[in-house]
């Protein structure tokens, strides 16, 4: 089966439009982009055949790019308001509130600290630099950390949005959903309904744009196997399992949550979460898991009313690997284009992804990949030109992401029913 269906809603009553994506022929384009590229690599191709391949593979990363900043604020305003009505239904809301940003920094800082002595460890294949080809010199440069600090806040919104400037959009963006969820009744729903609608529209586009990856992924892999060789595959290979590694930690993470502030043996732990943990291999749909994590949650002996408040509002609000694993990858393509990260770059990048793990929970994860880590990447001053590909492979990584968020769903239901007992 080519294509992933998925259905995202919103416990707010602002439901996003189901869309269906190529998710396995976008794998299968990338692998026989590369291959064909790694076969032809030492001859002599004609020169209007590789520019005509640059330039469709070119026009759909900007179709993908265009979409961001739209979507973004859409989604930021709609998951930041649901967060603050979450948060006023009273003290189990609260108390999870507090717990789902405890984890989400705490990956964060992981991956910030681990994620550099990993590469140091584990370096990056020296074929990967075939998928910078189409990445422009002046994207390379190291911002200077003045100019970035003196950049949190924008005076012309317009302007910023004009010049990509990620950091202060988000900071205005989730300033306007605070000030929206505080309006009065009538002016709020208006608001909202607009933000809805432009979601809607956003998505829409998007998937339309991804149902063509295949043409994309294929011109852009074609490109990068003649330039890389057979090291390509390497490096991918580097790639998924390094970015896994990051979601691995949350992944454990949460066995340490349900023991600590849940009280839970982790044997006891694991063997009642992995009927949940095997739907969300199989699925990789954290919304399809919800019928498996309240029968784990039952077998845990956790209180109905607990975990049946707390599963359904973790599953619209909380995706527990965001922070891991997307500031692993941009850190990963960082290291690849020799940017260095210093550490206001890494607290910029980790406070966008807390923000925009808000709003992105729930969509497929390609959609989710792009929404997520081009503004946490373009936040760290790092080029975006390679997630064009790397969103191919987001099928693999995102089996991990899938596996960690369930689990660590249930985690969080067992430490909040523990505060309520």
């Amino acid at each position: 089966m080519s294509d992933k269906p998925v259905t995202t809603a919103r416990e707010s009553g602002f439901e996003l439009v189901t869309i269906r994506l190529p998710v396995i022929a976008t794998f299968a384009a990338l692998i026989l982009g590369l291959g064909l590229g790694v076969a032809v690599s030492g001859a002599d191709l004609p020169q209007r055949l590789l520019q005509s391949l640059g330039i469709v593979g070119s026009l759909w990363l900007r179709s993908l790019q265009m979409t961001i900043i739209p979507l973004v604020a859409a989604l930021l305003v709609l998951g930041l308001a649901q967060m603050v009505q979450a948060a006023r239904a009273g003290a189990a809301a609260r108390r999870f509130l507090a717990l789902v940003f405890g984890v989400l920094i705490v990956g964060g800082i992981f991956t910030a600290v681990v994620m550099p002595l990993l590469l140091d460890i584990f370096p990056i294949p020296e074929s990967a630099s075939g998928f910078l080809a189409e990445v422009p010199d002046d994207e390379l440069a190291v911002p200077d950390i003045l100019d970035f600090l003196g950049s949190l806040v924008a005076p012309n919104i317009i302007a910023a949005a004009g010049e990509t400037a990620m950091l202060p959009l988000t900071i205005f963006f989730a300033l306007f959903a605070i000030a929206i969820s505080r309006l009065p009744e009538k002016q709020n729903a208006s608001l909202m309904g607009f933000f809805h609608a432009l979601a809607n529209a956003m998505l829409l586009i998007i998937g339309w744009v991804l149902w063509i990856a295949p043409v994309g992924v294929f011109a852009l892999a074609f490109g990068v196997g003649m330039r890389s060789g057979g090291g390509a595959f390497a490096a991918l290979a580097h790639y998924i399992l390094i970015v896994s590694a990051m979601g691995g930690f949350t992944l454990l993470l949460a066995y340490v949550v349900a023991w600590v502030l849940g009280g839970i043996n982790p044997w006891r732990f694991a063997r009642n979460v992995a009927p949940a943990q095997a739907v969300a291999v199989s699925t990789q749909s954290s919304l399809a898991s919800l019928p498996a994590m309240l029968d784990s949650a039952s077998r845990l002996r956790l209180r109905s009313t607990t975990s049946e408040f707390v599963l359904p509002l973790a599953v619209a609000i909380f995706r527990a690997t965001s922070p891991a694993m997307n500031v692993a990858v941009a850190m990963y393509v960082a290291s690849l284009a020799g940017v260095e990260i210093t550490l206001p770059l890494a607290i910029a990048g980790i406070l966008v992804s807390l923000i925009i793990s808000v709003g992105s929970v729930s969509l497929p994860g390609s959609i989710s990949f792009v929404v997520s880590i081009g503004p946490i990447a373009i936040a760290m001053g790092v080029p975006i030109e390679p997630l064009a590909l790397l969103v191919a492979v987001e099928m693999l990584p995102d089996i991990m992401r899938t596996l960690a968020n369930v689990t660590m769903n249930v985690a969080v239901t067992s430490a909040v029913d523990r505060g309520e007992g």
